[in-house]
Order: C-alpha cells, then structure tokens, then sequence
C-alpha cells in the first residue's frame, strides 16, 4: 500500500528530480533502494514492476509535471501553438514563435518514436539500483563534456541574434514582430533542423534509467553554442509535451484497478510533484542564468558511484 507519506516523499523527488539534470527515474529507484523496507517492495525491479499501483503513481506524477510546466510557460506556449497554426497555412517559417514551434516538433521526433519501442524492454533490463547507479555516474561524465563543449563552441549571444535577424532580413519577415519577443528566444530561434534534431536524439539516452532527459537535452543545446539559460529553457519546452506524452499513453494504469484504494495518495503525491516542479523550474531558470552544470555533475558521479559499490 502507497501512504500518504509515501506518496509526498516520491512526489517531492520526482517533481524535483525531473527538471534537475540528475534523472528523476534513477532517483525514484535509487532512493526507494537505499530506504528498502516497505519503500524499495513499491517499486519492485525491471518486469515486476509493470501493472502494479507505483507504475500508476508514477504516470499521475508525470502528468503533474506536465501540467506545471505548461502553467509556467503557458504565455511561451501560446505564442508557439499560434506559430505552428500559422506555418500550417502559410507554409513559411518567419517569426521566432514559428520556428521555436518546429524545433519543438522535429526534435521530440526522436523520443516519441523510439521511447514508444524501447522504454519498457529498457526499464525491464537496466531498472535496478545497480544499473541507475551505473548510468547516474555517467550523466554525471557526460555534463561535465556537455560544459567542455560548450566553452569549446561557445559563439556569443549578439551572433545568435545577428545570425537571426540576417535570416528575418533574407526573408522579409515581420522584426517588429521578433522585437515583441524576449530577446532570450532568439538564440532558439536560429537553432536549424539539424540542431533540433541533435538535441531531440540526445534526449533519447533518458530512457536508461539514471541519465536525465533535462541533463542530457541541456548538453545538446550546449554543445551547440547556446547558453546555459536558454540551453535550459529549451530542454523545459522540450520536456513538456514528452512528459505529458507518455504520460497520455500510460493513463490506462491510472484509472484501472491497480489504484483502488490508494488514490487517494496519488492524488496528493501528483499534487506535491506539480508544486515542487513549478518551484524547480522556477530556481533553475535564475541558477542557469550565472551557473553552470558542474555542481550536479559532481553529484551524480559521487550519488552513483556510491550506488554502485552499495548495490554490486
């Protein structure tokens, strides 16, 4: 059975642990493992898991970050939305709210496909402490290279804008329009399919539990000259309609019987991750604005090696 203190613990984590770049799917089996008892039986490991009442809690969680995030950045979405309405009739891509729009689309192109063939198989076979562990510590490695890349490729944020208003330029477009946008989505906005596409498959190593989809999202933007603040602001639009994706498909476990009894928790626990999300997105967006990912780094080689030798 899910108690409400249960339910406020993992709640907390996984609305906290979704956005950090630290995986918020190793920590869920991470810290139910170290506690062990009653907290590690919830989870269970690979297979077992599947159809039980915490693979349900885990969907109302999902979808509670989902929906924070879309409140937090519900004026940037409606502006995207329109955008994508309007490349559909129009067939042009003029404006930054357009072509943040199809950045979006082409890449979550990745993880929608291959997460829908490989999520479960992949849980199945690396969903215990010991591989969350293994693969905590390697997004550890991986940010540090994601902040190497960065100050390697590192092109400065007029050249991102210059390089945008070139392209308005070639094209006639509306600037006027592009100055009623926050001078920050300019950078997104000269992002070409191939970088899009790049980060959308650098967000597919999340599904091995213990790399984080924010992590690794955040190094692709990185490694392609964006800065921190809006290598992060990305990953977080990103992020949303992956999340909540998934979290449609897997409804069915939701509202069947495995929650009988204890929805009551869930619905607490969906309530406490919506609110710790909302207050990390919030931290993270002024943390990224002077910040780098060397702190999380660091914590997640010592948290999963520390994993390791425990769970081997």
């Amino acid at each position: 059975m899910l108690t409400y203190f249960q339910a406020t613990v993992i709640g907390a984590v996984q609305g906290v642990t979704e956005l950090f770049p630290i995986s918020s799917l190793g920590h869920s089996v991470l810290v139910a493992a170290w506690l062990g008892g009653d907290w590690e039986k919830l989870t269970g490991e690979g297979e077992s898991s599947a159809g039980t009442p915490y693979l349900a809690f885990v969907v109302a969680l999902h979808v509670a970050t989902a929906v924070a995030l879309l409140g937090y950045y519900w004026r940037d979405w409606c502006v995207i939305v329109a955008g994508f309405f309007t490349t559909l009739r129009t067939g042009r891509l003029d404006t930054i709210p357009q072509r943040l729009a199809w950045s979006i689309v082409v890449a979550t192109i990745p993880v929608g496909v291959l997460g829908f063939l490989l999520e479960h198989p992949l849980h199945a076979l690396f969903g215990t402490p010991f591989y969350a562990g293994i693969f905590l510590a390697l997004n550890g490695i991986v940010l540090i290279v994601g902040e190497g890349l960065r100050r390697r490729n590192e092109p400065s944020l007029a050249e991102y804008g210059r390089r945008f208003a070139r392209r308005e330029a070639r094209r006639g477009t509306l600037t006027a329009e592009a100055e009623t946008r926050r001078q920050s989505d300019r950078p997104l906005a000269a992002l070409g399919t191939a970088d899009a596409l790049g980060i959308g498959f650098a967000q597919v190593g999340a599904l091995l539990t213990g790399f984080s989809r924010a992590g690794l999202t955040m190094v692709g933007g990185l490694s392609r000259g964006l800065a921190h603040e809006h290598a992060a602001k990305f990953a977080f639009l990103l992020a949303t309609p992956a999340i909540l994706g998934a979290g449609v498909l897997e409804l069915p476990e939701l509202v069947g019987p495995q929650t009988e009894g204890i929805r009551g928790p869930v619905l607490f626990g969906a309530i406490v991750s919506g609110v710790s999300s909302w207050l990390a997105v919030r931290f993270l967006e002024r943390y990224f604005q002077t910040r780098t990912l060397l702190p999380f780094a660091m914590y997640c080689i010592v948290a999963g090696t520390l994993s390791v030798v425990h769970f081997s």
